[in-house]
């Protein structure tokens, strides 16, 4: 092995990007993928960059950290940003995209690029030389065995759960209206199934009386907040989800010219929309279950389902107390990328498979590493996701509450706040940008 040979283990967000952005400094990569000869709980393909949970990657707007973070990526040179920007489907103000052809795209860079060799093998052991490990959380059991060994420390476990996808054309349009919220009617990038009260306390009832899946190895406490089934939140009040997944706010039932009860929201999945899935409706009710209670919405009676809700395990190591700031361990030539740092969101993966190789690529030139301003969205979940002052460490995704605040926060509106810290992010981080053009210039 030459030493300007590095090995990816996960051909997923993460690791494609960080392939990728390898490849194209001149660097040799070996990027392992277990799929198609091994599978995971989740995934239903061997392709790379499988979208397992939701198809969407949240906000586009700048006043929103998720935003933030996309604008961040585009000015470093995401590849993966890119992908998912050509497999865009409507979706309101976020960036959802058609996941199979968002994998194909990402398959069709990684074969393109010239020095990547993609071999289909699982991974048992943590490779010689320099290695970058981005198995996701899911990663086989062997391999998530020996990097509890190599990092020591407390490997900690939660559990994640995906919405379920649906026929559009099981859908009853008569009761189904299109709107985002606060939109024209008619004319939004959301299905609304709109619910009265009885219906809703009707339909709360079921969720909560539900048989679920049986997990024999998880508390309560283990569950991601971001991620918690609709019947846990169900189960915290009846109003629960009313004011969450099934809020009306902004929404006019054509039927009756007036804001309903509650609504489930329904987003497209692909650019054609022929199928659509849940928002906020991931979920671990058995199969049969689902079937039943989810008919209960209206407009969903008939509804057929190409994909029904999971739950699986998700793991991710205490990083604060076992990783260095570039996720490197410690006396190794061994980086983590990807949730299972605990840098939660599909923005986020690709965002750490962008800097593992970045730090990889650093190393092998024998330059400074990477130190992204805290100002940004991506600086600050790093410094956050890094600072062994972290007490308690859980997933994280990008928000404004991780960065420094403004002086005058005080004095500005929510909107106003979120804005000049963009602002104030994007600068700093175009002065980072010139000033290691070594790193970020390809």
């Amino acid at each position: 092995m030459t030493v300007n040979m590095v090995t990816v283990v996960g051909g997923g967000l993460a690791g494609s990007e960080c392939a990728l952005q390898l490849a194209r400094r001149g660097v040799r990569v070996r990027l392992f993928e277990m799929r198609p000869r091994v599978s995971s709980p989740a995934h239903h393909t061997a392709n790379l960059a499988e979208l397992v949970c939701s198809n969407s990657f949240k906000a586009t707007r700048l006043d929103s950290a998720a935003g933030l973070l996309k604008e961040e990526l585009r000015r470093m040179g995401s590849c993966l940003l890119s992908c998912a920007e050509k497999a865009s489907v409507p979706a309101g103000g976020a960036l959802a995209v058609d996941r199979e052809q968002f994998s194909r795209e990402v398959e069709q860079l990684v074969a393109q690029q010239e020095g990547i060799e993609v071999i289909r093998e699982e991974v048992t052991d943590i490779p010689e030389g320099r290695v970058v490990i981005a198995a996701g959380p899911l990663a086989s059991p062997a391999l998530s065995a020996r990097l509890h060994d190599l990092v020591g420390g407390d490997s900690l476990a939660f559990f994640d759960a995906a919405a379920p996808i649906v026929d559009a054309a099981t859908l009853d349009r008569d009761v189904l209206f299109s709107q985002s919220r606060y939109g024209e009617a008619g004319e939004g990038d959301y299905l609304n199934a709109p619910l009265n009260r009885e219906e809703y306390e009707s339909f709360i009832d079921a969720l909560v009386h539900a048989e679920r899946v049986v997990l024999k190895d998880f508390e309560g406490g283990d569950l991601f907040q971001a991620c918690q089934p609709a019947e846990e939140v169900a189960r915290t009040g009846k109003d629960a989800i009313r004011f969450g997944a099934m809020k009306p706010v902004g929404l006019t039932d054509p039927r009756t010219g007036r804001r309903p009860w509650a609504a489930v929201q329904l987003r497209a999945e692909n650019a054609e929309r022929t199928a659509y899935n849940l928002v906020g409706f991931q979920t671990n009710l058995t199969f049969p279950e689902q079937r039943r209670v989810f008919r209960m919405i209206p407009g969903l009676e008939n509804a057929e389902f190409f994909r029904y809700g999971v739950m699986h395990r998700n793991t991710f190591v205490d990083a604060p107390h076992v990783l260095d700031c570039t996720f490197a361990v410690p006396g190794t030539t061994v980086r983590l990328a990807g949730q299972i740092t605990g840098t939660e969101g599909y923005m986020e993966a690709v965002a750490s498979g962008l800097l593992a190789a970045l730090n990889t690529w650093a190393d092998l030139a024998g330059t400074p590493a990477v130190s992204l301003p805290r100002t940004g969205a991506l600086g600050s979940l790093v410094a956050y996701a890094t600072d062994p002052e972290t007490v308690g460490y859980q997933p994280m995704h990008v928000n404004f509450g991780l960065v420094p605040p403004l002086e005058d926060a005080k004095r500005r509106g929510k909107r106003e706040r979120y804005a000049a810290y963009a602002d104030r992010a994007l600068k700093d981080l175009d002065s980072y940008l010139q000033a290691r053009a070594d790193l970020f210039h390809v």
